[in-house]
């Protein structure tokens, strides 16, 4: 009989390539095994901020007293991840009976690694008939595998330059590639305080029930609380959300946009708002781990989210030397994120990936160093993650910062024996 990791392999192998965007493949191999959902679906799509808008509305729901699923991509640590059912990640073992499902289904049928493990993933959810199904929708939106799902509700977060290989060269072509999750008739929320022409023209065309942020929805507050107003329902004195960052803000706005929308269909009181806000977790999104040095992990990989993690490290406050762990695939545009979290960074630890789409360490070397201009600034290369991590535990001193950022390889690499607690060698005993 196959483990997960057998058929985690057998997936890789199917498809010439890693990404063919279109839904013809996976719709025809859905209609094969009959895939439907019982339970309310809302779908995510956007740049940045997919992940924390998931995690929150599956805390709030679960406070409510709701059985969620939440599909999420990609994973950290282990494959399990991706699938989260009842606030816990999915027992590996349930979902070998929906490969050996989706394999005999497809037939001739060639599926990407991310088709064929999303129907494995969309498959077990139906299984389980929870309260309410939350996907994150992968790359892109219109042509993304989730996208053969019909939502009650869309979500779109921010958008901004990432994967233009596939989705276009600006804010609008991408923007139109994520409108591609909105439905007729249906709740489209769009978080995105300036989103591009493209999203609005498409939920309009199509009759979506728009909700935009700073239209039919917004926030308002001081350093101790915020509130929210929407269509005839107000929050006020709400805690900040449990995951750290200015950016969460406008995540947490639309997602409060989207139980309003639901309301007729997966009511929710103000207390299961209050708290699934204040306790949602989420590792690697600005997760600050306590230590000396201090340790900050954040799957920021392209400029926009750079920029996000930038502001956020700023408003930390000061450290005699910043240390950064940084890996990320070889389509990212990295000058403008040297430009914007250069002036942060002391000293670079750039590392090798275990994926040949990622960018070689040498290779982003050579980028820093061509637009640096600083003289004060050291870097190096690494094997992988965790070996970069230890030589910057080797120089750091206790009231340093570490920071590890860029694709979910580099923060998952750090991550993959558990949380690391870091005590400077400058505190262990006889040191």
């Amino acid at each position: 009989m196959k483990t997960l990791a057998d058929w985690l392999a057998h997936a890789e192998r199917l498809h010439a390539k890693n990404i063919e965007l279109g839904l013809d493949r996976v719709r025809t191999v859905a209609q094969r095994l009959g895939l439907a959902f019982e339970c309310p679906v809302i779908t995510v799509a956007g740049t940045n901020g997919k992940g924390s808008t998931c995690a929150m509305l599956e805390s709030i729901f679960a406070h409510a007293g709701y059985r969620t699923a939440v599909y999420t991509s990609p994973h950290l640590v282990r494959f399990e991840e991706r699938l989260r059912l009842l606030g816990g990640a999915v027992d590996g073992e349930r979902l070998i009976a929906h490969f050996e499902a989706v394999d005999a289904a497809r037939g001739d049928v060639s599926l990407t690694y991310f088709e064929f493990t999303t129907l494995v993933i969309l498959r077990c959810i139906a299984e389980m008939k929870p309260d309410v199904a939350i996907l994150e929708v992968g790359l892109g939106g219109r042509l993304d595998a989730v996208n053969i799902i019909d939502p009650d509700c869309a979500i779109i977060t921010s958008i901004d330059l990432d994967h233009m290989d596939f989705l276009g060269p600006d804010r609008e072509s991408i923007g139109f590639e994520k409108a591609g999750i909105l439905r007729a008739g249906r709740p489209a929320i769009v978080s995105d305080p300036v989103p591009p022409q493209s999203v609005i023209d498409h939920a309009r065309r199509i009759g979506a029930d728009l909700w935009r942020f700073g239209h039919d929805f917004n926030v308002s507050g001081d350093k101790q609380q915020w509130g929210w107003s929407g269509r005839g329902r107000r929050y006020s004195g709400l805690a900040y959300p449990a995951l750290r960052g200015a950016n969460q803000l406008i995540n947490a706005a639309g997602v409060l946009a989207a139980l309003e929308a639901l309301r007729p269909k997966l009511p929710i009181n103000a207390q299961a708002v209050r708290t699934g806000l204040a306790m949602v977790e989420l590792p690697g999104r600005f997760q600050i781990v306590p230590g000396e040095p201090a340790l900050v992990l954040d799957v920021a990989h392209n400029p926009h989210a750079v920029a996000a993690l930038a502001e956020n490290l700023d408003a930390m406050g000061f450290y005699p030397t910043t240390h950064a762990v940084f890996g990320v695939m070889a389509d990212k545009d990295l000058d403008p994120i040297f430009a914007r979290i250069g002036p942060l960074i002391d000293r670079w630890y750039f590392t090798d990936l275990p994926t040949p789409r990622a960018a070689k360490a040498q290779d982003m070397l050579a980028r820093w160093q061509a637009q640096n201009k600083r003289t004060d600034v050291a870097a190096s290369v690494h094997a992988d993650p965790m070996a970069a991590l230890q030589a910057t535990i080797e120089q750091a001193d206790p009231a340093d910062r570490i920071v590890v950022f860029g694709s979910f390889f580099t923060v998952g690499g750090v991550l993959a024996h558990g949380t690391p607690r870091l005590q400077a060698k400058h505190l262990l005993p006889g040191a």
